[in-house]
């Protein structure tokens, strides 16, 4: 990428427009919701709760998840370069952006997450960012669940208008327009550990709970980016 790019993709003024683009291009989505109430009713009433999704997918409920911006909830985001751009629109949009992963910073990350959890309620995670493998879910969330004494709500996204972009992922932009499903599935309360096997379990039955609502690329479609 050109150095002239990478400056302006750097500036406050990108990331401000980036913002407002995102908001009005998600303003086009048809959006369904489903299976909301059940975790809006726990952490109204003093529980926690961690939100987690695919990284494939997670584009489609921006839009909606502003809404959830009076609960100051928490999600970590890489400390790549792209990760700056992404934390200042998740910033802009209401959420607290912690700075880490698990090849960068995430022990620190992890430790200011679980705080910030603790404090507030309400958390998100990306179970496979910022680069894969696709469809394995990484010991994060469960750490962060047992850690603040959080339920653990998956949700998926689906549009009946997509672009699937050629990524590690077949990360998913639904096109203008599209109908856009969010589902939340069932509040997962994780079992005290007992031993040490008990926490590979534990990831183990997340990921094969969340792996049948990864999106294939449609067979027969031009790709999309």
């Amino acid at each position: 990428m050109p150095s002239k790019l990478r400056i302006l993709f750097r500036t406050r003024w990108f990331h401000s427009f980036l913002y407002h683009f995102i908001r009005l291009y998600s303003l086009t989505l048809r959006i369904r919701v489903e299976n909301e109430k059940g975790w809006m009713d726990h952490l109204r009433s003093g529980g926690r709760v961690v939100l987690c999704t695919w990284h494939q997918q997670f584009f489609a409920a921006i839009g909606h998840f502003q809404s959830y911006r009076d609960f100051k909830p928490a999600l970590m985001i890489s400390k790549s370069s792209d990760g700056e751009i992404i934390a200042d629109v998740a910033e802009r949009s209401g959420w607290h952006a912690v700075r880490g992963s698990s090849s960068r910073g995430g022990k620190e990350a992890l430790r200011k997450m679980i705080d910030h959890l603790s404090l507030t309620g309400l958390a998100g995670h990306i179970l496979d960012g910022p680069r894969g493998p696709v469809g394995i879910v990484k010991a994060g969330v469960i750490e962060l669940a047992h850690a603040a004494d959080a339920v653990i709500t998956p949700f998926y996204t689906s549009a009946d208008r997509a672009w699937y972009f050629n990524s590690w992922d077949n990360f998913i932009l639904p096109k203008p327009f599209a109908k856009v499903l969010i589902s939340f599935g069932n509040m997962i309360k994780l079992l005290p550990l007992e031993d040490a096997s008990a926490f590979e379990r534990q990831r183990l039955e997340l990921e094969k709970t969340m792996i049948l609502e990864l999106r294939p690329k449609p067979a027969g479609k031009p790709s999309g980016i």
